[in-house]
């Protein structure tokens, strides 16, 4: 199993991310865009795993909690690495501290068994394309640097899940195994 941790998003962001790849689709049609169906954002990949580990996994991410919820606003396209040689666009996403603090939490869940941390820092975004070569892109960056400040919608988020990914030649297919709600009940 290919699995990953990761948060939702609501419809209307969705929808706002559909306009946004259709507007910038037409720039380079050479790129793998991704479905906005598909989207999420990831908390951490843990990547193949032994189907016998999913029931340590699901339980060493049981307690993970926050005192509220995660807070974003999804705002500005750009690139991965950079714009002068792209490999991924990305829609921006700003959020509330715990958001970090929930990725590291993850982390620190998983580590125990045996599930290495990354080594980048955590940089929550949308993947809105993958580039196989960086050339013909001058039209795409133009465009990314005129939405820089657009903003695509807010989110308020008191669940992580546990997904799957199944690849398929379509492209990747994401089946949730848990739901997590990491805000702990006040009393």
């Amino acid at each position: 199993m290919r699995l990953f941790v990761a948060l939702d998003f609501p419809d209307e962001v969705r929808n706002a991310i559909r306009d946004l790849i259709a507007r910038l689709k037409p720039l380079c049609r050479d790129a793998r865009w991704v479905r906005p169906e598909a989207m999420h954002i990831t908390l951490k990949f843990i990547g193949e795993t032994d189907a016998t580990r999913l029931e340590s996994i699901r339980t060493a991410l049981g307690p993970i909690h926050s005192p509220q919820s995660v807070e974003m606003r999804f705002r500005g396209v750009g690139f991965f690495p950079n714009d002068r040689r792209p490999r991924v666009a990305w829609c921006g996403v700003e959020a509330s501290a715990n958001l970090a603090q929930l990725a590291a939490d993850v982390e620190c869940a998983l580590e125990p068994l045996g599930i290495p941390r990354e080594s980048r820092a955590f940089t929550p975004h949308l993947t809105l394309a993958r580039f196989q070569t960086p050339a013909r892109l001058d039209d795409l960056v133009q465009a990314a640097k005129e939405l820089a400040a657009s903003d695509f919608g807010t989110a308020r988020e008191t669940n992580f899940h546990l997904f799957e990914s199944i690849l398929k030649p379509s492209g990747a297919e994401y089946r949730r195994v848990a739901t997590y709600a990491f805000v702990r009940e006040t009393l």
